[in-house]
């Protein structure tokens, strides 16, 4: 509370700050981060489709899990925390351009609910090519999380600030509810706060992402966005003692092992214990999770201020077009698992099901379908390699225009 007044107290210069931060309508340092993410977020979903555990076992079953393939899992954490918080950050910014609330509000409203139809549109084909259940993912919790969005920016500041991390820190107090016990009411906490599925007429649905609370770290994002209009040096002291922060509480919660996640870690498992310690919960995120990615995301976007990136650089080229990138690299991955299941076994029928990671069934698949966890890191390079281009053109389309729904893309 005392960071929160003095940074929502903290005289701002006569406006030749403002105007700086403003006008360059997006911070490298941002575009930087949300590029990276990007780039990682592709390592996981090739995982997915091409090493050969993802067809039994979670990567981070400590059980039957090795430190390379739980690392290669824990890593991509950082992925949806960071993008969902750059998206909070994305909207502050836009509204800063000029614009009123209401346009604030209508945008995300807009742009949400179009999240929501790509999430069951072209993202499900993506994954599973309209097959099986339908799975609510990120786009999903993305798009809710704007909506939700555009209706709290009307708070202020400072009031959405204390809101936003006051749901971050409390949420695992609900850990103890479940769905099965709410009747007609669970398919609503599957929607909040509990990963599920809920039979809707003839289809599966299922909820992977709740929305407590990930729309609570969009709108932290947004309140964030005011730090970046503090001039360099002060913007970047700020982001150290938030990362710093958030990354020690990290550590002091989890290792109380009292409240946080609802998985204790274990001083027992063998050999494990690292990992025991680093398992946290991701659906939906807890406050382990979030402390454990955002607080590194955060000092990681403190040190990219102080890199000159060029326009061209493949993180600042991938952090400009996200949605663009996310869509198109689901598409070349599934088309390369495609190609590599031609190759190995003169078929690939079974690559239009889902994928038993996906809530498909490994009968459908080869017996010892999929390749070693080094494949996926070649495969992983190649994919980044073959979007850089894809990317660095429309880009390039979205700099040249201003059409209306390129901002949509």
């Amino acid at each position: 509370m005392v960071v929160l007044r003095r940074l929502y107290t903290t005289p701002k210069d006569s406006g030749s700050r403002k105007i700086e931060a403003i006008s360059n309508r997006r911070l490298s340092s941002v575009d930087a981060l949300r590029g990276m993410v990007m780039i990682l977020m592709a390592l996981d979903h090739i995982r997915d489709f091409f090493n050969s555990s993802a067809m039994y076992f979670l990567p981070d079953d400590l059980t039957r899990t090795t430190p390379a393939l739980f690392f290669t899992r824990w890593i991509t954490h950082f992925c949806a925390p960071t993008f969902m918080f750059t998206a909070g950050i994305g909207a502050f910014l836009w509204w800063k351009q000029g614009r009123t609330k209401l346009e604030l509000s209508r945008f995300l409203w807009t742009r949400g609910i179009w999240l929501v139809l790509l999430e069951m549109t072209v993202l499900r084909v993506a994954f599973t090519f309209g097959a099986g259940p339908l799975l609510l993912t990120v786009l999903w919790a993305l798009g809710c999380s704007m909506i939700i969005l555009g209706f709290l920016v009307y708070l202020p500041t400072g009031a959405l600030a204390v809101l936003s991390l006051t749901v971050i820190a409390l949420h695992n107090l609900a850990d103890s509810v479940n769905a099965s016990q709410l009747g007609a009411f669970a398919g609503l906490w599957n929607v909040l706060h509990q990963s599920g599925a809920v039979r809707l007429g003839g289809v599966f649905v299922v909820f992977a992402y709740p929305l407590v609370p990930w729309f609570a770290v969009m709108a932290a994002g947004f309140c964030f966005g005011e730090i970046l209009l503090l001039d360099p040096e002060r913007r970047r002291r700020w982001m150290i003692r938030i990362g710093l922060g958030a990354t020690i509480a990290f550590l002091i919660i989890r290792g109380l092992n009292v409240y946080g996640d609802p998985q204790p870690w274990s001083s027992k498992a063998p050999g494990m214990v690292v990992l025991s310690f680093l398992k946290v919960t991701k659906y939906p995120p807890s406050l382990d999770f979030l402390l454990m990615t955002l607080g590194p995301a955060i000092l990681l976007l403190a040190l990219f201020e102080k890199i000159p990136f060029s326009a061209r650089n493949p993180l600042i080229i991938f952090g400009r077009v996200p949605l663009f990138y996310f869509l198109i690299h689901l598409y070349v991955i599934h088309g390369l698992a495609v190609l590599f299941a031609l190759v190995r076994y003169g078929h690939a029928g079974f690559m239009l099901t889902p994928l038993p990671s996906m809530g498909g069934s490994v009968k459908l698949y080869p017996p010892g379908f999929g390749y070693s966890l080094g494949t996926v890191y070649w495969v992983w390079i190649a994919v980044v390699v073959l979007m850089y281009p894809l990317c660095l053109w429309f880009a390039n389309v979205k700099r040249r225009r201003r059409d209306w729904w390129l901002s949509y893309l």
